[in-house]
């Protein structure tokens, strides 16, 4: 391994890649982190007007980013999303799947019982999760296919492998996208080409605006009890920060993961390893 491998292992430039939920937290903090390291960065949004400042920050350069109209489930949006890519960038080389979080409705709390949590909410975690996590691989993966080359990261979640208390639906299809991940990394790998790999990354707790009222109380601003009680059951006595997913995600963007496919990546501070004695 010389020196120019090690040198260009992080570098982007000329690499497209494209990207679900790149308008929240974690996602814009990815996609600004790529176009950083020169990627042309196309960024899937139902309403891209919402986006806030994410355009001007991806033009910071050196690589560039757009954001495209498309709802992760609707294919045909995704359909007519991937068009105006390729005609844009060329190639596609890579998908993030980062679209995803929870609802105050699927959640269980004293005044709403496993019971009677309704229908649409738990759908609405269920859909937008694991469902639009499935389509876009549908859409650009078949791309991908025909290309005979390719890398996907999904973003899974540690609430897949230790389910949470409360999070039902979240925990349930967070679990459905680490499964759904290997099944990915052998199917195109076996029945298209083994140059297409797919992996997926499972953040522990991340402190973001979708679970803020689950860590935080609202009045006092101190951390609620089961906030606490996650820092007690994390080695590493915080919360994750955006940018702590940002190793993970180039390496297994890069050169140095080509024999990596079909494996979730913990990021969790610890979390998963800590038995709680």
């Amino acid at each position: 391994m010389d020196h120019e491998y090690l040198r260009k292992g992080y570098d982007f430039n000329g690499r497209t890649i494209v990207m679900t939920g790149g308008t929240g937290v974690l996602g814009s903090e990815m996609a600004v982190a790529l176009a950083r390291a020169g990627a042309g960065v196309a960024i899937l949004a139902r309403d891209p007007s919402r986006a806030g400042d994410l355009k001007s920050r991806l033009e910071e350069g050196p690589g560039s980013g757009i954001l495209v109209r498309a709802d992760v489930l609707v294919k045909e949006s995704l359909a007519k999303a991937a068009k105006e890519i390729q005609d844009r960038f060329g190639r596609v080389h890579a998908l993030i799947n980062a679209a995803g979080g929870n609802v105050p409705g699927a959640t269980t709390n004293p005044g709403q019982r496993f019971f009677d949590l309704p229908e649409d909410a738990l759908k609405q975690v269920v859909d937008l999760n694991l469902v639009g996590t499935m389509i876009p691989c549908q859409v650009f993966g078949r791309i991908m296919a025909e290309q005979g080359e390719g890398n996907i990261v999904n973003i899974a979640s540690m609430a897949g492998f230790r389910p949470l208390t409360r999070t039902i639906a979240y925990s349930a299809a967070k679990a459905g996208v680490s499964n759904f991940t290997q099944w990915l990394a052998v199917h195109m790998a076996q029945e298209y080409s083994p140059e297409i790999r797919v992996n997926a990354i499972a953040p522990g707790f991340f402190h973001t605006r979708q679970n803020h009222f689950l860590l935080y109380d609202e009045k006092t601003g101190e951390l609620t009890p089961r906030g606490r009680s996650i820092l007690d059951h994390t080695p590493m006595q915080r919360f994750g920060k955006p940018q702590d997913l940002l190793g993970v995600l180039f390496w297994l963007l890069s050169p140095g993961a080509e024999f990596v496919t079909g494996t979730v990546v913990a990021v969790d501070g610890g979390f998963s390893a800590f038995s709680g004695v």
